[in-house]
């Protein structure tokens, strides 16, 4: 059987894997890009048509402060971060109203001589929820934990103070993976990725040999044959680390890029696919775990132009497709064979740059990030199928510089959460 029609026969049989230890409810989103950090949302009946003006909306926020930061969602609990006033605070909203339960300063507010700030300052990344606490990055490195109910602040690790690493050029942006008792993160430098004690925030764990500085890569765990191993990406491109003792296992360079790397690894059965930006691409690896805990990775395709080139809004995978925008052709929508490399369609989204993308029920939602829309697709192999379209009733008034509307979109009990800086506006999409 050749190596191509393996991989269809894994697809054709697979279920995807959990990704993570983070439990959730039956209709939460406990952590960046939801329960198995992969886009997609947890089962819930939504609707699959939208009205000519789109959905009704249920609340709007307007005091998230400023930032990009997405939302973990539990409980009727939704919490977010955002620059207020002195400081980089979470946010716990009432989830069914729209109201503020409570807002703790983790870290001071960056200024422009931290990182360029031309493209718009504040927090990048998402909380995480786990058990009876919240994690959280701040955009100048400071990791805190937070209990979930009131906001107390439990402890927190500044990754520049202890470890002397330097901010990235946009600000630290990953969201932090829990795994059974750590918190894996990526300081950067000769402890590239780090893992904490979830209760106490002491280091337990540290990869190994790869000495890079941080990037704005979200980690996945993932499991080949009896290996569980960490994978994230640098400028040099992905590296995975042994669970166990931090052992850099395998690493490929085909989308690393001098500039930035920022979507997070798609694991999927013995495959990881990853796409960045800047002439970069896309790489499927096909895993095979060996002796010793050790792992070979064979790039099956490793494309570049015309194919997806993925900024910073995300892909998904659904039935053997990826889905996602690309700066290809002056940016579009696309849909890729994940088996093949191939691409299937493009769709143009100007005046548009970039977008991010989440699916749930049967639906991709297209947040573009210039005009403040938001697309309900159908997913279908062979063209671009839009079935509901919405826009954001208001924008920020804040001046973002270089940046657009980077807020990934959240499906969570129901509703359809979108952010703009300080905005937040939850939709009714239940069905």
């Amino acid at each position: 059987m050749t190596l191509t029609n393996r991989i269809r026969t894994a697809l054709a049989v697979a279920l995807l894997c959990p990704l993570g230890t983070v439990s959730a409810g039956d209709a939460d989103w406990p952590q960046w890009r939801g329960p198995n950090r992969d886009g997609h949302a947890a089962p819930q009946s939504l609707l699959q048509n939208w009205p000519e003006d789109g959905p009704a909306m249920k609340w709007e926020f307007r005091e998230a402060g400023l930032g990009y930061s997405a939302f973990a969602i539990r409980d009727g609990k939704l919490y977010t971060m955002g620059t207020v006033d002195d400081g980089c605070y979470v946010i716990c909203i009432d989830a069914s109203k729209g109201e503020t339960i409570w807002k703790t300063r983790i870290s001071r507010s960056s200024v422009s001589e931290d990182y360029a700030h031309g493209w718009g300052g504040g927090p990048r990344s998402t909380p995480t929820l786990d058990g009876d606490l919240v994690y959280a990055l701040s955009d100048v490195g400071v990791l805190a934990c937070l209990a979930a109910d009131r906001g107390e602040l439990t402890w927190s690790v500044d990754f520049v103070e202890k470890y002397e690493s330097p901010i990235p050029k946009w600000g630290f942006s990953e969201s932090v993976l829990i795994d059974g008792d750590r918190v894996i993160a990526t300081p950067g430098g000769n402890v590239f990725l780090a893992g904490f004690d979830k209760t106490s925030g002491e280091q337990v764990w540290a990869s190994q040999d790869h000495d890079d500085s941080a990037q704005y890569v979200s980690p996945m765990k993932h499991t080949v044959g009896d290996v569980s191993f960490y994978i994230t990406a640098s400028k040099s491109g992905l590296v995975a680390f042994d669970t166990q003792d931090g052992k850099l296992l395998f690493r490929n360079g085909a989308t690393g890029n001098d500039v930035a790397v920022i979507p997070t690894p798609i694991p999927h059965e013995d495959f990881i696919y990853h796409t960045s930006d800047y002439g970069a691409g896309n790489v499927l690896l096909k895993l095979t775990a060996g002796e010793n805990r050790t792992i070979q990775a064979e790039a099956v395709y490793a494309l570049s132009t015309k194919s997806m080139q993925n900024h910073h809004g995300g892909v998904v995978l659904v039935d053997g497709v990826i889905y996602g925008s690309s700066k290809t052709s002056g940016g579009v929508w696309m849909a890729q064979d994940f088996t093949s490399g191939e691409t299937l369609w493009e769709e143009r989204m100007r005046p548009n740059r970039s977008g991010s993308i989440a699916y749930a029920d049967g639906r991709l939602y297209c947040y573009n990030d210039e005009d403040a829309t938001l697309m309900l697709v159908e997913p279908d192999r062979n063209e671009f199928k839009k079935v509901g379209e919405l826009k954001l009733p208001e924008t920020t008034k804040t001046d973002r510089g270089n940046g657009a509307i980077w807020a990934h979109p959240v499906i969570a009990d129901g509703m359809l959460l979108l952010r703009d800086q300080e905005l937040i506006f939850a939709y009714d999409i239940s069905r």
